[in-house]
């Protein structure tokens, strides 16, 4: 039994979601449960449509709207026939006259709140599941279509809901059961789902990996494999440094570190209910079907190369907070902490020292009101516009000098702040967002001239 997610750009269109449908093909023999995300672009639709509408803007919204009905009914189209075609062209049409009734909505009432916004991001998902289905149907392949808001429960936090797994595992179980002892496959939607009062919510951009985890450990799949755009995890992001490398093998803590800070493939989520049940996870290319990817295990791969690979992200803001008592006094860590919790701020980065405390947070959104908790107790300084960097790799904690090597490759750029975890399978640094660039090629340069062959392949 195998979990399969496909990405926005794996079924855009009918010569991609033709595509899946081999990809699904060639693995049916393993039971696969299939997870889709909507299809590329419509999530970022649907949102501007409410944007647009609440802003009095209604004849864009319906342009947007206009758009992607059309979109969706041309890919209907183009890979049906007869009735399942006609239930794919109802079922479309009544999801956009749902929309027009959100779009008069948000423009008589003037504002979108986040509920509304779950509401009408969910289309996306529900749209290209109802395509895919029927697609599969189409050519002969046994499918049923199941609602993921009708399994995967949440709380109320509209837009980044938390998934109640202790609820959800056990309905993912009853549902998806009997589909596969009947030879079915069943397709899911990611990324959405509901409270316990079936009110629509979503999981998070990028939560379809996730569902697809929650998924594979519901039922205890014996892989998930994330079915993406790229040849699967790379040395560092291609649009920095042209000449990267496919890593073949990485451990689950190797990449979550890497999705964490910004490695894009994944969710930073994904990989924890996976690793829980010890489920492996391979990241694949939906462009070329027949090549591997790179497989994702519990145990980590010693290589020669002690680097595995370079992960960034900019718009980084660091909180530098010092005692205005006495240094690091007793209870000092724990007021700050409850402070960040208060507003419900996530802290990426954390580097201390006798006098201060510095960390970093990715979200200003509650900066101003943290600010106001935290100098009730200490003196407070912060610098925007930062970038973090976070070279990771099992082998960093056994090989001598590997410190040494980053920091003379970058020994020409400022850096603002220095971290490294108890794991100590990472080097996390920051530098001013206008460097990162720089930064990450020089470190690459460093780490990747001639590569373990064993470990990595060119792209």
């Amino acid at each position: 039994m195998i979990v399969m997610k496909f990405g926005g750009t794996s079924v855009q269109d009918k010569a991609a979601i033709c595509r899946v449908i081999e990809a699904v093909a060639k693995h049916q023999d393993r039971k696969p449960i299939i997870v889709l995300s909507a299809m590329a672009g419509a999530t970022n639709g649907l949102l501007r449509i409410g944007d647009f509408a609440y802003q009095g803007k209604r004849a864009e919204a319906e342009a947007i709207s206009g758009q992607l009905r059309d979109h969706h009914l041309t890919v209907a189209e183009q890979l049906l026939t007869g009735p399942r075609l006609e239930k794919a062209q109802a079922f479309i049409s009544q999801c956009f006259s749902e929309i027009a009734n959100i779009i008069q909505g948000l423009y008589l009432l003037g504002e979108c709140s986040s509920r509304t916004k779950d509401a009408l991001a969910a289309f996306g998902e529900r749209l290209s599941t109802s395509v895919f289905t029927e697609a599969l149907l189409e050519r002969g392949y046994q499918s049923a279509l199941v609602d993921s808001r009708e399994l995967i429960r949440t709380d109320n936090s509209f837009t980044q809901a938390v998934v109640l797994q202790d609820i959800s595992f056990p309905l993912l179980r009853q549902r998806l059961t009997p589909l596969l002892d009947a030879g079915k496959i069943p397709v899911l939607q990611g990324f959405i789902g509901s409270t316990s009062d079936g009110i629509t919510t979503t999981i998070g951009r990028g939560g379809s990996d996730y569902t697809a985890s929650l998924v594979g450990a519901a039922v205890n799949a014996d892989e998930i494999q994330i079915w993406t755009d790229v040849p699967g995890i790379l040395t560092t992001d291609p649009r920095i440094v042209p000449k990267v490398y496919k890593i073949k093998t990485i451990s689950f803590a190797e990449a979550s570190e890497l999705a964490y800070f910004g490695a894009k493939v994944l969710h930073p989520s994904t990989l924890l209910p996976a690793v829980t049940r010890n489920i492996p996870v391979q990241v694949c290319n939906s462009f070329a079907i027949d090549k591997p990817g790179t497989f994702i295990s519990a145990k980590g791969v010693s290589s020669k190369t002690p680097i595995k690979a370079i992960a960034c992200k900019k718009g980084i803001t660091i909180i530098n907070i010092y005692s205005t008592r006495m240094f690091l006094a007793h209870g000092f860590l724990l007021r700050i902490f409850e402070a960040f919790e208060k507003y419900r701020t996530v802290v990426d980065v954390v580097s201390t020292s006798e006098v201060n405390v510095s960390l970093t947070i990715d979200s200003t959104a509650r900066l101003e009101q943290i600010l106001e908790e935290l100098r009730k107790f200490a003196d407070v300084e912060v610098e925007h516009d930062a970038a973090v960097i976070c070279a990771v790799g099992e082998d960093v904690r056994n090989t001598p000098g590997v410190a040494g090597r980053i920091f003379s490759a970058v020994s020409s750029i400022n850096v603002r702040m220095i971290s490294q975890g108890a794991s100590r399978i990472n080097v996390t640094f920051l530098v001013g967002g206008n460097r990162m660039e720089e930064a990450v090629r020089a470190l690459h340069n460093e780490f990747f001239q001639a590569p373990d062959p064993a470990t990595f392949e060119p792209c």
